[in-house]
């Protein structure tokens, strides 16, 4: 059969993968640079098709407690914003990982603090990898650099957010969110049925059954002892996490005397800087964290005894350059090197702060 392929935004990507992954609902809020998850979702009209529920709900906090209550019945159910509207979402995310809740969140990033501004940033890392809410809890968090990525990762994401009973976010930035490729789309998957529901996750709310205990979906727990037992349960898994889902991309990094470290469209106008680099005789590499939790701290760190300098290079003030840091244990020097306001820089100005930061 052959390949379906579209010229689109990566918004629409997202929206259009959802549909063909049965995904059974999505819950969110216009917001830019991410509004056309919404709106092509909308246009699509998915639940004359395959029953998607799709609604603009009155909130985004209103948004992501839809959420919870779908993922609570075991459904795969989704929901996309960008900065400022996550940052209303993050005490019911905290939720969703304290209940334990599969689920897919996107965050198109602009600009902030604040309301900040709607061109692009990469300035919610600290948020996302850090845990934005509170208690101690991580999410699985995926950085598309290509329209084909934010497809792909919409499949990646449930995947890993059912393997592992927690929510997972695609980290993208506003550049990915509304930039046009071609992509590959995914073929058609069915929603699940009630029956491979109940059986997929026996934890689920789905109507209590004679023969067995009720299923209680919630992230309270008064007894001290119990909560401890539980968050000792969360940091197992999130080892478990660490140890099997690492994901992350190398580019001309055999014979590297020095590295670039960038998530998302960072990296790709790293690429090229790398390739100017090459042109003028400096060996440098690239390495794109996929992952940015679990983060590849340890294939960073085999780096730190190869290579003379490390520049981290973000659409933010520095936050990834300090799990760099920390990846190669103060063995190499590492700087950072980043644009503000919505500026995105170019290769060449990245090349320029490799000579100045790295090689002087």
């Amino acid at each position: 059969m052959a390949e379906e392929i579209k010229l689109m935004k990566g918004n629409e990507a997202i929206a259009r993968a959802a549909i063909r992954y049965g995904v059974d609902g999505y819950f969110g809020y216009p917001i830019t640079p991410q509004s056309e998850v919404l709106e092509t979702l909308m246009a699509e009209m998915p639940w004359e098709t395959t029953g998607m529920v799709v609604l603009q709900a009155e909130s985004e906090v209103a948004a992501i407690n839809m959420v919870y209550g779908g993922a609570g019945t075991g459904k795969r159910v989704m929901t996309s914003s960008s900065s400022p509207g996550v940052s209303l979402k993050q005490e019911g995310i905290s939720y969703l990982a304290g209940a334990e809740l599969p689920c897919l969140i996107v965050n198109v990033m602009r600009g902030g603090p604040g309301l900040g501004t709607i061109q692009p940033s990469q300035a919610d890392y600290f948020q996302t990898v850090k845990g934005g809410g509170h208690g101690d809890y991580r999410l699985i968090a995926l950085a598309p650099s290509s329209v084909q990525e934010m497809a792909d990762f919409v499949g990646l994401g449930f995947e890993l957010a059912f393997k592992y009973r927690n929510p997972a976010i695609i980290l993208a930035d506003g550049i990915v969110g509304q930039m046009m490729e071609k992509v590959v789309l995914p073929p058609f998957h069915p929603r699940r049925t009630e029956e491979e529901i109940i059986a997929e996750c026996p934890w689920a709310a789905q109507g209590r059954k004679a023969n067995r205990k009720p299923n209680i979906i919630t992230s309270l727990e008064l007894d001290p002892a119990r909560m401890e037992e539980n968050n000792i349960r969360f940091q197992a898994k999130y080892r478990k996490i660490e140890e099997n889902e690492v994901r992350y991309e190398e580019f001309m990094c055999e014979d590297a005397e020095y590295l670039l470290v960038a998530f998302g469209s960072s990296a790709r106008i790293c690429q090229k800087a790398v390739e100017l680099a090459r042109a003028e005789g400096i060996k440098l590499g690239l390495l794109r964290p996929i992952t940015l939790w679990p983060f590849p701290k340890k294939e960073i760190g085999r780096y730190a005894d190869k290579v003379k300098g490390i520049l981290s290079v973000e659409l933010n003030a520095g936050q990834m350059v300090e799990d760099v840091r920390l990846a190669v244990e103060c063995r190499v020097k590492v700087e950072h090197f980043g644009r503000l306001g919505g500026i995105v820089f170019t290769p060449n100005e990245v090349l320029e702060a490799l000579k100045e930061k790295i090689i002087g």
